[in-house]
């Protein structure tokens, strides 16, 4: 009997693998894999959530009007050019939906999120991965890689999964070097995660030029990951094209009210990103600490730090030990990463065990 086969593009998707948040046997763990805000979510943005249940029976307002309002106004943006989805990888497919297509090709930096050979693929495009630099993006080698068949250029900054964060000058360079034609999508999950001055001029390409689309989502610093709310800002026939494919209502009444608290909430905001810095740092020396075990923390400027095993104890090794510790983190071999191991940056009690686990399982002194 034959049955319906999907295209040859789909088959050949590698599906989008979660963190984890149960270990093997299903004990209960800290989960330190998905990058999620360790302080939870502020006051203002839970108290817009649950106000919203009185609406269950409506659905939801298709424009987000308010919430479009509320993103243009926090960062000087026009109403107008902002697209909304269900987390910033909605928005990502419809930048590969609406600009590629079977023949095209999609450009994207090794050890990029995985998402984007997903969308690629998904439309029928080539996922075509440049070069990095030391687990950074490597401007040069995308250009190079750039033919008469690339439409679409993802670049995560910060870069997921690696933290790494890729300058104005060199974003500017990377930009000035692609043709017209290429749409440049500049996917900005942790960049409320940045200190002021490492703004990377994303937005005012966007707003400036016409083929530059900047992404955001509130699933990280704004912790309103369950709620999946993610947006974006472009030229407008960029944006226009996005919303023909754009699925309608979808963004929860609830998510949306949320969402406008929580943009509005500089202060929890501002406390998420000192808690962070802070942490890393921490994390980052105590990584520096067990060098002579061959560990090596990728400089990040995100809520994650990719820590590097090269010594004795493998990643996979260390993945497994600690799920008997109670931690998970995230191992990512199916991204060109056995060695590595994602971790996320908890809260400071979250924090002090991970690291007294981890010199357990390498051996390393402390």
């Amino acid at each position: 009997m034959t049955a319906p086969a999907p295209k040859p593009w789909i088959d050949a998707i590698a599906p989008y693998v979660p963190g984890r948040s149960a270990t093997d046997s299903g004990a209960k763990a800290i989960k330190l894999s998905s990058n999620e805000n360790p302080l939870g979510t502020g006051a203002a943005a839970t108290a817009a959530f649950e106000a919203a249940e009185r609406t269950l029976h409506r659905y939801p307002d298709a424009s987000a009007a308010d919430l479009r309002e509320a993103i243009a106004a926090k960062y000087g943006l026009d109403p107008a050019r902002v697209i909304y989805g269900t987390g910033s990888d909605e928005i990502l497919h419809l930048a590969a939906g609406a600009f590629a297509g079977a023949g095209d090709e999609v450009l994207y930096v090794r050890y990029g999120f995985s998402v984007y050979p997903i969308a690629a693929r998904r439309v029928g495009a080539a996922p075509i991965e440049a070069d990095d630099r030391d687990y950074a993006t490597d401007v040069d080698a995308l250009l190079a890689a750039v033919t008469e068949r690339t439409r679409v250029v993802f670049v995560a900054n910060p870069n997921n999964p690696t933290g790494t964060y890729t300058d104005r000058r060199e974003l500017a360079r990377l930009h000035a070097g692609l043709p017209d034609e290429v749409l440049l999508v500049v996917d900005q999950a942790y960049a409320e995660y940045l200190e002021e001055a490492d703004d990377d001029g994303a937005f005012a390409l966007a707003q400036m030029t016409s083929n530059v689309l900047v992404t955001r989502t509130f699933s990280k610093i704004h912790g309103l990951a369950a709620e999946r709310i993610g947006w974006g800002y472009g030229a407008a026939p960029v944006i226009a094209a996005m919303h023909k494919i754009r699925a309608p209502f979808n963004v929860t009444t609830a998510g949306q009210q949320a969402a406008i608290a929580a943009i509005g909430d500089d202060t929890f905001v501002a406390a998420s990103r000192d808690h962070n810095l802070r942490w890393k740092a921490w994390f980052e020396g105590e990584i520096a600490g067990m060098a002579d075990a061959g560990l090596r923390a990728v400089p990040s400027k995100a809520n994650f730090i990719l820590v590097l095993f090269e010594g004795r104890v493998t990643a996979e090794q260390a993945y497994k030990a600690l799920m008997v510790e109670g931690y998970i983190v995230r191992w990512l071999p199916g991204q060109g990463l056995p060695h590595g191991l994602r971790m996320t940056i908890g809260t400071e009690e979250e924090m002090r065990g991970l690291v007294a686990a981890l010199r357990r399982i390498v051996g390393a002194g402390g």
